[in-house]
């Protein structure tokens, strides 16, 4: 091991590099838990169940716009066989009405920026 006073630093310089981030949280005590999230007063689930919107909510909303917009198919029927409108506006905002608890406490966390208030009016909140 003749370069072993470069491959060493080397090491260890990657490994603080690679590890930076979760340092950074540790130092700063900045929790990784999840943001819950709690369904409005009245309602039990989602048009479907939390595991399967948590997953696939946006490709749910691309299909169901894709459907509505394109095919004229207004009615989603779940796995329970409920029906509902297919409609962010009618149906998914009627429940999460405020945008800042609801939608952007996941999204910050997760990262991302939807394109849905491209063309939707985002909700002002409110009363649940």
């Amino acid at each position: 091991m003749y370069d072993a006073g470069k491959i060493v630093p080397g090491l260890v310089l990657f490994l603080a590099v690679v590890t930076f981030p979760f340092w950074l949280n540790v130092a700063n005590g900045t929790s990784s838990a999840a943001p819950k999230l709690e369904l409005p007063k009245g309602y039990t689930r989602c048009v479907e169940a939390t595991p399967v919107m948590r997953a696939t909510h946006m490709e749910l909303l691309n299909r169901w716009r894709d459907l509505a917009v394109r095919h004229a198919n207004r009615v989603f029927t779940n796995s329970n066989g409920q029906r509902y409108v297919r409609s962010l506006t009618g149906t998914c905002l009627g429940c999460h009405r405020d945008k800042k608890q609801f939608c952007d406490r996941c999204h910050g966390y997760m990262g991302v920026t939807p394109y849905c208030w491209n063309c939707h009016v985002a909700p002002k909140g409110g009363a649940q």
